[in-house]
């Protein structure tokens, strides 16, 4: 058994159900497991009443957290990690969802394994720096060879607790989808690895460093029966859960009603993608009656407002699901559609984007609170991803934690709510993260491996990819 004691926390952020914010505080964890949560003074007293072997001992290692705030690890509910290899291209001119991708289809129809791998550890190594301790992935297409292996290794070798979903596109140009045809895949080869990945990797106990989920694209890349095929699919095995983009833009509410005659809620709703083991990534445009189904069918939601600003998507009404109990986590999703990877970050921006409002709404600064977002990107996140074992810090919970600095320069004043400053101050890199028990990051150093290496290979690959596209 190996425990780890973080002490002196200026506050430690339990998001447990009474939401308990404890000064002073530290957290005791063994092995992957939470062991204990409350103020440091009271650590010795709890150790000799319960666990005199470790009074006897000692621990393992010890962290004082003095001049921090320690809370759970963040949870990202959507992303595409392969995008690390196209950040900037379009986005810096203004382009809109439908002719971004476009643009881009041709970029990745290059990428091959090595390039799904180092694009996934760095964009992993990333997200970690900010905070973040579980992702959900969203890898849709399959060009040269390349696999869901190859990101699967790279998020065991940064050590993030990972979601990754096996992803597809079905629907090409010529059946009237958006990407070209040389990205689909047909749909018995898509349903037959899906089949693979589950079967080969998906690990449903709990503490699960692993699951996989199935996630066709999106309704324009991808027919009406391989999303039925991928629910069937997923169906049979505990804890594999669906995933797709969904209301994102009005050009898909458009695309839905001329290709389909329905909106695309209804649309899902007609191929079985509904409950408490679906959730949807974006969800800009619903209308009230589909937000009351989303409640009804505890379907779930991805906010990924960094995305949906750059794009210029809109603003999903996420005050509006959450008032109505729609389970709503956070993403930063597509590295290409955000050019950051920063969970911390992307809580703040979901904070600052409810308050703005849209339209027909009036701006209103107290529409969403920084402990909200917080929420959001914690508990939320683990809600979407249906874990019960992640997202706050309690006895028995995993041992995922992250701690950032409010005593430094960009949180000088911050003293009155060093926990709202998170999200109200400029966004911060991380200074300690445990992710299953195991330090990542101690002041501020990224353990696992130095990125720099990785950052060089990485960049030789994008630019390869970019000549043979022929995009200079």
């Amino acid at each position: 058994m190996t425990t780890l004691l973080i002490k002196n926390a200026d506050v430690l952020v339990t998001m447990n159900d009474a939401r308990d914010e404890i000064k002073n505080g530290a957290a005791l964890s063994e092995d992957n497991r939470i062991l204990w949560v409350g103020p440091t003074d009271e650590v010795g007293r709890w150790v000799a009443k319960n666990r005199p072997d470790l009074d006897r001992d000692g621990f393992g290692q010890i962290i004082n957290a003095g001049g921090c705030v320690v809370m759970p690890g963040l949870v990202n509910c959507h992303h595409h990690l392969y995008q690390t290899l196209t950040r900037a291209i379009g986005t810096g001119s203004g382009m809109i969802l439908f002719d971004w991708l476009k643009f881009l289809y041709p970029i990745w129809a290059e990428m091959t394994p090595e390039a799904v791998y180092i694009s996934a550890k760095i964009g992993l190594t990333e997200l970690v720096l900010s905070g973040c301790t579980t992702v959900a992935d969203h890898l849709y297409l399959f060009p040269n060879g390349s696999k869901i292996d190859d990101e699967i290794r790279a998020a065991r070798e940064v050590g993030v607790r990972f979601h990754p979903t096996r992803g597809s596109m079905s629907l090409g140009e010529s059946q009237g989808g958006l990407p070209p045809d040389r990205v689909c895949d047909t749909e018995p080869d898509i349903i037959k690895d899906c089949i693979r990945a589950i079967e080969t990797f998906h690990d449903p106990e709990p503490l699960s460093m692993l699951r996989v989920g199935l996630a066709p694209c999106s309704p324009f890349s991808v027919t009406g029966d391989l999303m039925r095929q991928s629910v069937e699919a997923a169906r049979q095995y505990p804890l594999v859960n669906l995933h797709t983009h969904l209301a994102e833009t009005k050009d898909e509410d458009r695309f839905c009603l001329e290709m389909f005659g329905k909106r695309p809620l209804d649309y899902a709703e007609s191929v079985n993608w509904v409950g408490e083991d679906v959730w949807f990534a974006h969800m800009v445009h619903p209308n009230a009656q589909e937000i009351d189904w989303l409640a009804q069918t505890k379907s779930g939601v991805c906010h990924c407002p960094s995305s949906n600003m750059i794009l210029a998507s809109g603003i999903a009404p996420v005050r509006e699901m959450v008032d109505k109990q729609v389970r709503v986590g956070l993403g930063v999703d597509g590295s290409a559609s955000n050019d950051g990877n920063h969970m911390l970050g992307e809580a703040r921006q979901a904070m600052l984007l409810q308050r703005v409002g849209w339209p027909g709404f009036e701006s209103r600064a107290d529409r969403f609170t920084a402990r909200e977002a917080l929420e959001l990107a914690t508990v939320g996140g683990a809600r979407v991803l249906r874990r019960h074992d992640i997202g706050s810090l309690a006895v028995g919970q995993a041992a995922d934690l992250v701690a950032f600095r409010v005593d430094d320069l960009s949180h000088a004043g911050s003293l009155a709510d060093p926990v709202a400053s998170l999200v109200t101050c400029a966004p911060a890199q991380v200074w300690l993260s445990v992710i299953n028990g195991r330090v990542v990051v101690e002041d501020g150093c990224f353990l696992p491996f130095e990125p720099g290496p990785a950052v060089k290979t990485h960049n030789r690959i994008s630019r390869e990819m970019m000549v043979r596209a022929g995009v200079r």
